[in-house]
């Protein structure tokens, strides 16, 4: 079914996660004590009336379960810290409790942000609707969404840290399991794959529509085509350890329909009271800290792409924070932005600010907390222009027929669409979009190259999709980090280090994860991750 045409997502967002608010902070008051008054038999007449609620719940409706499970898959503050940091997009050269990506270290106060948002708040409630749904026949379609955004939040994990709990996630409450096995990365992207086939097939409009769904209203059709983007984006991940796999997947995902515009997307929609982790770290006490990366602001530049213009501010005057909020020298324009460059901390960074003929480093440029920095701007997970390029690498790799340069396009231009929805202020004009697309075509020779640096850019903001997209493809070409005081052995990060609560709580099925997997360091390499 397609979505209305007066249908306002951000109405429902609000109106939805606000019921989610309120009736996850209702208390169920439970009688304390029942009297058995046997005795007095003429005492006890409307006894369990009186003492039965008449307006207190005795159940959650699961589907605001999965709105709380879609909202906590907002990316937390450390993929700035590593993810955005290793692909070379954003840095900080503030080392202590910011030490990470630019350091090459390891720090584990910092490597648990994305495995207890999504393990801990998006996996668990996930499981919970799944049981309470499974034989419901009024909630078939919940069940299946369910599967889906599970998958989504899987792939998250296991990408970031490789071997993970999947088939006894969450089953402490459920199946009486407090210490999980954590499954091989090769078996969880064998059950997402068969997951997302199962979910997409038994989708069906003709049953329960659940309109309170935050993501897509319920609408069936476009819960489809995120289960079969999904698809693409798993099976293209195996391109490198079980090339025939990929590819029969990588069919069934455009066999059974990809997304076909960006209200396709699936994006967390941010508001004052929802706001964005990464926007509330941007304009908050920290914002001073984080700057575009030299690379990616470089490449911008070069190519002449007008999305530099709705992400870059640079405060060219600045010689300290205050200085920015005061806006001196603000300048949007692309030709004056200057990346800050990888490797250098805040005791060595100042010298390069000043040969580059800046006041200091906080002269270098930002994204701009105004628009896609800003507290309630949205935040994109699966999108068209990530699902398009995908498609264009697969006809280039000859595992499905199609226009690779056409789809290359698509992917670009469905990119440079998708800013406006940062905020009006960030839209690209369709011309400057088409004139940016005509001078940069699908080049014989070069696609692998062309089809995932544009990837790199389209996943901007997406740090665990431009991490693992790097890890699979090994582009964009990037220069590795020369932090002398480096703590891998490798030329880049490979993978993220399990949480200290882990290791403590659940110490004896990490161990036979590290046992299987390698060694707990940032230098060990994720199943699908080969040279």
């Amino acid at each position: 079914m397609d979505r209305p045409d007066h249908f306002d997502q951000r109405a429902v967002y609000e109106h939805n996660s606000s019921n989610y608010s309120t009736m996850k902070n209702i208390t169920v008051y439970l009688s304390g004590l029942l009297v058995l008054l046997g005795s007095l038999t003429g005492c006890d007449k409307g006894f369990d009336e009186l003492n039965t609620s008449k307006t207190a719940p005795t159940a959650l409706n699961p589907v605001y379960l999965l709105n709380n499970a879609i909202i906590r898959a907002s990316f937390p503050t450390s993929t700035l810290v590593y993810d955005e940091s290793i692909v070379q997009q954003i840095v900080t050269p503030n080392s202590g409790v910011l030490a990470g990506g630019n350091f090459n270290q390891d720090n584990r106060d910092v490597t648990r942000g994305v495995w207890n948002r999504y393990y801990q708040e998006v996996m668990k409630p996930l499981m919970d609707i799944l049981a309470k749904t499974q034989s419901d026949a009024g909630r078939a379609n919940l069940y299946q969404m369910a599967r889906i955004w599970r998958s989504y939040a899987a792939m998250v994990l296991t990408d970031t840290y490789g071997d993970v709990p999947f088939s006894q996630a969450g089953q402490g409450y459920l199946e009486g399991v407090p210490f999980p096995q954590y499954d091989t990365q090769q078996s969880i992207y064998e059950k997402i794959l068969t997951e997302l086939d199962e979910a997409a097939a038994a989708l069906n409009a003709s049953q329960t529509i659940e309109a309170s769904d935050i993501l897509y209203a319920g609408n069936v059709d476009q819960w489809k085509r995120l289960a079969y983007s999904l698809m693409l984006r798993a099976g293209m991940r195996l391109s490198k350890v079980d090339a025939a796999k990929a590819q029969t997947y990588v069919g069934k995902a455009i066999a059974g329909g990809l997304m076909q515009s960006n209200l396709d997307n699936a994006v967390v929609r941010h508001t004052a009271a929802f706001a964005s982790d990464l926007g509330g770290t941007l304009n908050g006490s920290e914002k001073a800290n984080y700057y575009l990366a030299a690379p990616f602001v470089n490449y911008l530049k070069q190519n002449q792409d007008p999305r530099l213009a709705s992400m870059a501010v640079r405060y060219a005057a600045a010689v300290s924070g205050a200085d920015q909020d005061a806006g001196k020298g603000l300048t949007r324009d692309t030709t004056a932005q200057i990346g800050m460059p990888m490797g250098y901390d805040n005791g060595t960074i100042g010298p390069v600010a000043t040969a580059s003929g800046l006041p200091s480093f906080y002269a270098f440029s930002q994204l701009d907390r105004t628009r896609m920095g800003k507290q309630t701007a949205p935040v994109f997970m699966v999108t068209l222009a990530q699902t398009k390029l995908l498609q264009a690498e697969a006809v280039v790799r000859g595992w499905t027929t199609g226009d690779a340069a056409a789809l290359f396009r698509e992917g670009i231009l469905a990119h440079m669409d998708q800013m406006k929805y940062y905020d009006p202020a960030s839209a690209v004009t369709p011309e400057a979009a088409e004139q940016y697309a005509n001078a940069h075509p699908l080049e014989a020779g070069k696609e692998f190259m062309q089809i995932n640096t544009q990837y790199w850019v389209a996943s901007f903001l997406n740090g665990p999709e431009a991490f693992a997209n790097f890890r699979r493809t090994g582009y964009p070409v990037l220069t590795p980090n020369p932090y002398p005081g480096r703590g891998i052995s490798g030329q880049f990060i490979r993978r993220l280090t399990y949480p200290d609560s882990e290791l403590s709580v659940n110490s004896g099925r990490v161990q036979e994860a590290i046992g299987r997997q390698g060694t707990d360091n940032l230098d060990t390499r994720v199943w699908w991750d080969k040279p």
